[in-house]
């Protein structure tokens, strides 16, 4: 079920106790899965997208860039995965993508998308409609006149352990929310 929000696109997906490891939390391969479902909710399902249109030859993934937040445990309460546009290049969008159960972020991806031609299979430039449709998904501060040049944000990286040396302090807790940063 996806929800409107401003600057976002917000699917509610549940876990399944089936997508649970030896480790007793949801499986970091699952994980990718929700990044994927809300992608694809996004460019296939939603209203505009269907009514427009718009990427009639579907899309490809160019990259995804994950960071682990939190364990993620399986639960009644569904997950929100939060897809946010963080900018916009001739054939691509570069999307933000947070899988939360309120009140934290469980995992955070950054994935580029990219319009594919169907005859070639290779990309191909963006329509003003998908370019409108998927600037409608950028942060407000961001949107501007010109969508196509967001700046991006670093993520905090995690300072591995040296051998035999201090365990890094554990970073606070990321609160779910539906910024693009």
């Amino acid at each position: 079920m996806s929800a409107p929000q401003l600057g976002a696109h917000v699917l509610t997906c549940p876990t399944r106790w089936s997508a649970v490891d030896e480790n007793g939390h949801i499986n970091n391969a699952r994980l990718v899965g929700y990044v994927q479902e809300g992608i694809y909710d996004l460019f296939c399902h939603h209203a505009t997208a269907v009514r427009e249109s718009l990427f009639p030859s579907g899309f490809l993934i160019a990259r995804h860039e994950i960071d682990y937040l939190e364990q993620l445990h399986h639960r009644p309460e569904p997950l929100s995965v939060r897809l946010s546009v963080e900018r916009l290049g001739r054939s691509s969008a570069h999307v933000v993508v947070n899988v939360c159960r309120e009140p934290l972020i469980y995992m955070r991806a950054r994935t580029v998308v990219v319009a594919r031609d169907r005859e070639s299979g290779r990309s191909r430039k963006l329509s003003q409609n998908e370019r409108r449709f998927l600037a409608r998904f950028m942060a407000e501060s961001v949107r501007g006149d010109a969508p196509t040049s967001a700046p991006t944000s670093s993520l905090p990286q995690r300072v591995p352990a040296r051998a035999g040396g201090p365990i890094p302090a554990r970073r606070t807790r990321r609160r779910c929310r539906a910024a693009a940063a």
